[in-house]
């Protein structure tokens, strides 16, 4: 599907079926919505679906891999050969989401849409072999970005066509802090050093250097507030394009696709300012420790379910959610209803 092709498919929610969910969970034998978020995200999972009935036995995590140009300026602790080396051990089950994911039975399908290097990850979609310095120059065409986004969105469409019922989204790249923050900067019109953290460990001097990259770049290429994709394509980066288009694919298709944590809600922002309606489809999982972690949270209205401190990325906070939604759904499908025991139903006071 294009880009166009699928915002067109993206529509509201089945209020009706949310109405129906929630109404099942109040016939449920226990002190109404005593599960308080768990509750909320069953119904929100029925009303995508359009249906009473919820089913999340297939389950996927999309991870895209790209490198970021802007690393030349300082910014990170490492260089982009650890993209490389990460991106392939997903592939061995060699990282602390892979391990989560075989622990939890989750599919996982790491994609590179922009490393350097190439690797054994499937690289069918690479776009470009790294972004430009976004200090210097465009980090990439408009046109890239969207054909990035493009992927995302046909990725989607593959697993959908596959049986798969929700989707998490993860993502690799060394400096993507750094792009998310510049494209964070914009979106949400404040200062670099409002969003921007140390990411993988910077010191307080590798921070201030961080800080006046996204600064150089933002002044530089004047990305335009209004058009997500001319900041994305402007100071942004291919990883966060491609899952852009995952929650873009998602809300089309009506599948629940999962924000991980401060890069992937950077995505999930981009694809809303594209598609209000988007927004009803997307899932927080968890609240990242990253600065803006509960800016880009609050600006979506989204609530996460997950308090842990967490700001590993690879999409580890966004599996973590899926047991909790399994715990959840149990509850929803097994337990008796009031009328089952033959007691009063609870009413609300």
């Amino acid at each position: 599907m294009t880009l166009e092709e699928t915002l067109e498919k993206i529509e509201p929610i089945n209020k009706e079926a949310y109405l129906a969910s929630k109404k099942h969970w109040d016939d449920i034998a226990k002190p109404l919505h005593s599960l308080g978020k768990l509750e909320d995200s069953i119904m929100q999972i029925a009303a995508i679906n359009g249906n009473v009935k919820v089913n999340l036995d297939k389950k996927g995590l999309i991870i895209m891999c790209a490198d970021n140009g802007v690393v030349e300026e300082g910014v990170t602790q490492t260089d982009n050969s650890v993209t490389a080396i990460v991106a392939e051990n997903f592939l061995d089950c060699a990282t602390s989401v892979a391990v989560m994911c075989k622990e939890l039975n989750v599919d996982l399908f790491p994609m590179d849409v922009g490393m350097v290097k190439d690797t054994r990850v499937d690289h069918s979609q690479k776009k470009v072999y790294g972004t430009k310095n976004f200090t210097k120059e465009a980090a990439m065409t408009r046109q890239v970005c969207i054909s990035a986004i493009e992927t995302g969105i046909n990725k989607v469409l593959e697993l959908s066509q596959k049986g798969y019922k929700i989707i998490a989204t993860g993502e690799m790249g060394i400096g993507n802090t750094t792009t998310s923050s510049a494209v964070a900067t914009v979106l949400l019109g404040v200062e670099a050093s409002k969003v921007t953290g140390k990411g993988s460990g910077l010191t307080t001097e590798g921070l201030n250097k961080k800080i006046k990259a996204i600064e150089k770049g933002i002044e530089l290429n004047k990305p335009d507030k209004n058009d997500p994709i001319d900041v994305i394509s402007k100071v942004g980066g291919l990883d966060i394009a491609g899952l852009c288009g995952v929650f873009l694919g998602c809300a089309a298709l009506k599948i629940p696709c999962i924000i991980d944590g401060f890069i992937s809600s950077v995505a999930a922002l981009c694809a809303v300012l594209l598609k209000k309606e988007a927004n009803d489809y997307i899932l927080a999982s968890h609240v990242s420790k990253e600065p803006a972690g509960r800016m880009m949270l609050d600006k979506l209205e989204k609530d996460p379910i997950i308090t842990a401190n967490m700001c590993l990325g690879e999409g580890t906070g966004a599996v973590a959610l899926y047991p909790l939604l399994d715990l959840s759904l149990a509850v929803y499908n097994s337990m008796s209803t009031f009328s089952d025991i033959e007691i009063e139903a609870y009413k609300p006071l």
